[in-house]
């Protein structure tokens, strides 16, 4: 079943995009929740004219989070964290304390588009990712450390 996306799905796609997924997915989640409608004839047209419009918008969006990779390529975070005498984390480390630390340092990124790759469970080097547009997106090295 097509559907157009009315707002960013994470592991599915950007908003205005136009994907394919099963129908209870789209009946039962996406389309109840307001995250996206279905793909008609008429509603494909009104989304190219749309797009039309909004282009040079769009152009700004990217030039801005362009920008803000270049900014955060040079940042390097330190996380504190709670330790065993083994250097093993009681908990993990999440998207949430990243977010939280860029903040601090002056920049805003929503938690929901950092992804760490791996679990963050002992003290050392990670890298996380910051997608900041759906073609822009930056490593950020950070540190874990004990407190």
């Amino acid at each position: 079943m097509e559907v157009i996306l009315k707002e960013d799905v994470v592991n599915l796609g950007y908003k205005d995009d136009i994907v394919n997924v099963k129908k209870g997915y789209a009946r039962n989640y996406l389309i109840p929740q307001g995250k996206a409608i279905i793909a008609t004839e008429s509603s494909k047209k009104v989304l190219a004219e749309n797009l039309k419009q909004r282009a040079h918008k769009l152009e700004q969006i990217k030039a801005a989070a362009q920008e803000l990779a270049e900014k955060l390529q040079s940042v390097s975070l330190t996380i504190g964290a709670k330790t065993s005498s083994t250097g093993t984390i009681f908990g993990s480390v999440t998207s949430i304390q990243i977010a939280d630390a860029l903040k601090e340092k002056g920049f805003e990124v929503d938690r929901k588009n950092i992804v760490i790759k791996e679990a963050v469970k002992e003290v050392g080097n990670y890298v996380a990712v910051a997608k900041l547009h759906k073609e822009v997106s930056v490593d950020i090295p950070f540190e874990v450390v004990a407190e």
